[in-house]
Order: C-alpha cells, then structure tokens, then sequence
C-alpha cells in the first residue's frame, strides 16, 4: 500500500502537483509483480466522496481544465509558530474520516509505504503514519521522499519503521529484504532513468495532466537549494524517450497538459531541451507544458523562445532571485540581469506575453535587505515581465543552511515546522515582516500599474 500524506499549513494550492516519486516506486513494484493499492490524500478530485454519508455536505474545490487548482481543507488548530500570523491553518486534502473509511476498507498490505514533502509539512506525515499502524499493527511502514531525506534524524520520530534518505529505487532491494524477508525478482538500476517503468498513474482516480521527468538533481550549486543533496549527481534521460512517454499518456489516457518540475530543463539545451521540443512539434501533438518550478534563464536563445512556443509551453516560470549582482554571486551564480534581459526579450519575440513570464523573486535570504527586493521586483517588472515573491524556506543540507540557522528567529535545527517560508524564517531589522507586506502590496500596485499602461 502506498500513501500520499495531508498538507498541514497555512495555505496550500495544486500547481500541477503529483506523487511522482511514489507512483514511479509503484510503478517498478508492479512490474516485479506486486500489487499496489494508492491512497492519495491530496486527491483533488472527490473520488473519496463515495465514503462520505448524506448527512455530510462539502465543499469542493474549484479546479481548472489544465490541471490546477485548490485542494479540500479542514480547518485545524495552529502551532504555537503560526498564531501571530493570523492566518487559517488547515489540514489540506481528503477529510481525515475519509481516509480512515478507506483504510478500513482494504485488506492488511504486506508493507505501507508513505512519501513526504516539504519538511515543514511533516505533521501530515505523522497522522497519516499513526492512523496507518493503529489500522494494520504489525506492517511495517517505509517513510521516504524530500523530507526525510533532508531532516532523517527528526523523521525517525514519525513512527515509521524505516526511514528511507535519498532515492528509493535503488534501495528496494535491500528494504524489501529487511522488511519481509524476500527479494524481488531483478535488481532496480539506480542511474538508468530510461528504463524505469512509466509511473503508475493509472491508480489515481482521475488524471488530467501527467508529470514528467527529464532528469534528476542539478549541476549547479545553488546555496538556497537542496537539489544536490536529494540527489546527489546529475542524471538525464534521452529526450526521445521523454517524447514517447508525452506521446503515449495522449494517446493512451486523452492527456493533453503536462508539467515539467526538473531543476534543470533547460541547461545544455542540446542535451535535452532542443530535440525535445523539436521532436514534439515533429509529431504535431496537441498538448500543453507548465513549467511551474522555475527554469533556467541563461540558456534562453531566440530558437529555444521560437520552439517552446510551437510546442506548446504555456506556463513559464523562471529562477532568478535578485537583481543585486552581489547576491547573485553569493548565491551561486546561475543567472545575471543580462541573462534575465535577454530571455524576456527572446521569449516576447517569440509570441508570449509579459504575464506568460513569471519570474521568481526571492525574499528573506539572511541578511537580505527590503530595498533589495524592491529593486529585483522593479527591474523584472521593467524588463516586461511577471514578478512572483517568493519567500525564502531554509533547507538542511544547503551551503545557507547555517547562516540561516544562525540568523533566524526561529529554531531551525530543531523544528521544521519553522522552515515553513509563511513565517518568513530569517527575518530581519532589514527585512521585517511589515516590510514583506510592504513588498507585496507595492507589487500589487506596479503590477496593476502595468497593466493600465498597457
């Protein structure tokens, strides 16, 4: 049995979301000729509506036809961290007495296995992990995915018997062996990401857009992200192949929007991105792209521009933090106000609009100032296209990590709930929280601004 935990938090939307990860782990069980029950609690279709009685009345989540939208939510009560926020905390995803009912329903599994995400959100881990045991005592429950492979320490709290860090495919083999005493019938390769099975995505009730993967980690070092540590080298797949799996959920499932949340889609274009695209537009498929994790600027050229068009990318969203050059050194180096420059222009040749581009801007780094940001989000917004703040989460494991720790309000190597970017964790006296609504009322106004001009 594999489970898809709750989000617990303040606010929490579908962008195109997915258990990837676990469908993918589903996936290569069924091939080895087990059976996979899914229990996806951040469904967001009501397929869990069949366990719900006529007494109870919910209200369901508006959705949009190319694969976003708002989940389910239960209010709950606030962690101490959160109260002065002022802001709703809830549980988001099905309704935990449904969850229950369908636990109740399935017969014992021989092993449960439970992915995670964002540390912070690892309270829907926990419940989910507890109610899990106290319905099938005795199975042994396997805990992996990006929470518990950054914080594993804290994960081994969650109650679960093994706590997986890193990715699960090649350590299968040995789990399956610990935990049942068996062994599956062929080794998992752990670099070869062509010959996985395609996701088991046919045990989610409804699909109405399909995640890809292209690749795994990052060659660059960004000192805010963790994509390194969760993966450690930097593995691609034949864009080809990435075009027949696109090929195949259209033809097979009417699929038509897909999104991409690699961290490096568009570095060494002519490794990946330009066949890719050009394969598509090859075949004349009728589909759509979302890209809603942010892409890499600084390979922009006005061919990729022209060719992301013809294929059907829609949803563009780009990393580029600050438009301090300082800062950009600091934290890495990846993009630079040329780069920013140069992409928005090939990308408004190419056809798209100034709202097509969104660009992420990222506030609340340690130390990071209020006029800083001000400034990113004037100039994104002066190049032509769409400013996105986006706050700052501290993430163990990254080279800010300790900077962050040591700056923040909060206790960060203690409780991951402060990671949570809501908080705005690293907070300042160059850098309050008023200045954040500052921030963001400002860019509500230069953005309403814009609009009118144009």
């Amino acid at each position: 049995m594999a489970i898809n935990p709750w989000i617990h938090d303040v606010a929490a939307y579908d962008y195109w979301s997915k258990p990837l990860g676990l469908l993918t782990i589903a996936a290569i069980l069924r091939s080895a000729g087990q059976k996979v029950a899914l229990i996806d609690c951040l469904s967001p279709y009501p397929e869990w509506i069949c366990y719900t009685t006529q007494e109870q009345h919910f209200k369901l989540p508006k959705r949009k036809k190319d694969g976003h939208g708002k989940y389910f939510k239960e209010m709950l009560p606030a962690p101490d961290f959160f109260r002065s926020l002022k802001r709703r905390y809830s549980r988001y995803g099905m309704p935990i007495e449904v969850f229950k009912k369908i636990l109740q329903g399935l017969k014992p599994p021989d092993i449960i296995l439970v992915t995670s995400m964002m540390t912070y959100w690892y309270p829907g881990v926990f419940e989910a992990i507890e109610l899990s045991k106290r319905c099938f005592p005795g199975v042994p429950v396997i805990l992996g995915g990006i929470y518990a492979t950054l914080c594993t320490e804290h994960a081994h709290l969650s109650g679960a018997d093994y706590v997986i860090s890193g990715p699960g495919e090649p350590q299968l083999q040995q789990i399956w062996k610990d935990a049942l005493n068996s062994q599956l019938p062929h080794d998992i390769c752990e670099t070869d990401l062509d010959h996985a099975p395609y996701p088991a995505l046919d045990l989610l009730e409804y699909l109405d857009q399909v995640p890809i993967l292209t690749s795994r980690g990052c060659p660059y070092r960004c000192t805010y992200c963790a994509s390194h540590v969760l993966y450690g080298t930097f593995l691609r797949r034949n864009p080809y192949r990435v075009a027949d799996e696109i090929e195949y959920w259209l033809r097979h499932r009417g699929v038509r929007h897909f999104s991409f949340y690699d961290d490096a889609l568009l570095v060494r274009p002519e490794d990946m991105i330009i066949p890719l695209l050009e394969e598509i537009v090859k075949r004349d498929l009728p589909v759509r792209f979302h890209c809603p994790n942010g892409l890499h600027l600084r390979e922009m050229t006005p061919g990729i521009a022209r060719l992301m068009y013809q294929a059907g990318f829609r949803t563009l969203r780009f990393g580029f933090e600050t438009s301090n050059v300082k800062w950009q050194t600091r934290t890495g180096g990846k993009v630079s106000n040329p780069h920013l420059d140069a992409a928005i222009a090939y990308l408004l040749q190419a056809g798209y609009s100034g709202h097509d581009i969104g660009v992420y801007v990222l506030c609340g780094l340690p130390g990071q100032s209020s006029h800083d940001v001000h400034k990113t989000v004037e100039y994104v917004l002066a190049a032509g296209a769409r400013t996105i703040i986006t706050e700052y989460s501290p993430i163990p494991g990254t080279a800010l990590w300790e900077e962050a720790v040591a700056s923040s309000p909060y206790p960060l190597d203690k409780e991951p709930l402060c990671h949570n970017n809501s908080l705005l964790p690293c907070r300042s006296k160059w850098l309050t929280y008023d200045d954040y609504q500052k921030i963001k009322r400002n860019l509500f106004e230069l953005t309403n601004h814009q609009a009118y001009d144009h």
